[in-house]
């Protein structure tokens, strides 16, 4: 499983932002389409009706944002030497992005975690919006393009690659 922009890929398998669990909401990209998941969004929107596929309320890498993770790791680590009962503030939940799915049928608004605890790099953030934009440009492009993805997915076993391997992936992925 790896991180490369606003996609998690983990063995073959792109979502957008975080892998869902459980009722977790996410959005899960396949050949036929857009896959929305999670309790209260379920659906598939097919790729021939796509329109437009964008990514709004992405949290932007900052100092401050560094910053607000580490200080709640170090309380809860403190919570949790302090009362055996485990971790104390586990109802906080990553970011939510939407991601917004334009097609035939109208707009409709999906909700996906991020991946990134402490937010995506600017370039990272315009480089993947360009890509979804990509995806939805003819089954040609869309099906070679997700190929290419999964395919890195598949064989990728280390784990998130550096800042600069990211970018140069999605820069292939891109035909940049």
């Amino acid at each position: 499983m790896a991180m490369v922009g606003l996609f998690w890929i983990a063995e073959g398998d792109v979502y957008v932002g975080a892998k869902p669990s459980g009722l977790a909401p996410g959005v899960r990209l396949t050949p036929d389409g857009v896959v929305a998941l999670g309790d209260g969004q379920a659906g598939l929107h097919l790729w021939e009706d796509v329109r437009a596929l964008t990514v709004v309320d992405v949290p932007v890498k900052s100092l401050l944002r560094r910053v607000g993770v580490v200080k709640d790791l170090a309380v809860d680590t403190v919570m949790t030497l302090a009362l055996s009962a485990g971790p104390g503030r586990t109802d906080e939940a990553p970011p939510m992005m939407t991601v917004r799915v334009q097609s035939s049928g109208g707009e409709h608004e999906l909700g996906a975690y991020a991946a990134a605890a402490v937010g995506y790099s600017a370039t990272e953030t315009d480089l993947s919006r360009a890509l979804l934009s990509r995806l939805t440009e003819g089954a040609a492009t869309m099906s070679t393009t997700l190929a290419a993805m999964s395919q890195w997915g598949r064989t990728r076993a280390n784990g998130t690659p550096r800042t600069a391997e990211r970018e140069k992936l999605l820069r292939e992925w891109l035909g940049r």
